[in-house]
């Protein structure tokens, strides 16, 4: 039913919510950045959404997906099994190489990350496993250009940054990710330490509508703003 309802939303002509605009800029920002041939990255795939995304705009690509609970890692195995150019890892991703518990959110498997995170409803029902963490920089292949990476991790982007930061500074892709009080936190995480990792690297915040019209980054303070006052938690960053 929630798939069903989610289906007749994504089919209005408007945003009917926040999420649904963030939804629908992602796409045109994927569709701006893309070229039949680009690379990508979706960390957190979850089931594939905008993997789907990923292989319209570019169908030549080489794509992989990274996604730890092993009952969506199995539906995404066989999904695209047919897709020869994607990969799937049944890892999370993170800043260093081991293993962690991770919180599997059973009622709502977009909650999951590898720190509980505060929920937007009573009643989740949640239970901890335990899986496999890496760095991206140590599984994308060296010689294969990263153009587009995506980060849906609900809250723990930080660290995927911080183990993507060889990648980031090499290629410099567009990154789409998360970053919004109420996870972000829970990680020790805070915008000043996400803008200067991104600045090191060579990449600059945006909006997503000022990011496809081309418009002035965020500064500091400004992305500063747009956590702690919970403007916005969803951001493209680029060079």
């Amino acid at each position: 039913m929630k798939d069903f309802l989610k289906k007749i939303l994504k089919a209005l002509p408007f945003a009917f919510t926040k999420n649904q605009r963030y939804d629908r800029l992602t796409e045109r920002v994927i569709s701006k950045v893309c070229r039949p041939e680009s690379n990508c990255a979706d960390v957190g795939c979850h089931k594939g959404e905008i993997l789907d995304l990923f292989l319209a705009a570019a169908p030549q690509g080489q794509h992989a997906g990274f996604e730890p609970i092993p009952i969506l890692f199995q539906n995404l195995k066989e999904k695209y099994a047919r897709h020869t150019n994607c990969r799937f890892f049944d890892i999370a991703l993170s800043n260093q190489r081991g293993s962690s518990s991770f919180n599997y959110v059973v009622s709502n498997p977009s909650y999951s990350g590898l720190l509980k995170r505060r929920y937007d409803r009573p009643n989740e029902e949640d239970t901890q496993i335990t899986v496999l963490t890496e760095k991206l920089d140590d599984v994308w292949p060296a010689d294969l250009r990263l153009d587009v990476l995506k980060i849906d991790v609900e809250g723990g982007e930080q660290i995927v940054l911080e183990g993507a930061r060889s990648l980031l500074i090499r290629w410099k892709p567009t990154v789409i990710f998360e970053h919004g009080l109420g996870a972000s936190d829970i990680y020790g995480s805070t915008p000043e330490q996400v803008f200067a990792l991104l600045e090191g690297c060579g990449l600059r915040i945006f909006l997503l509508e000022n990011f496809l019209a081309e418009s002035i980054p965020l500064n500091a303070e400004d992305f500063a703003k747009q956590f702690y006052e919970r403007r916005n938690y969803y951001f493209v960053a680029a060079e």
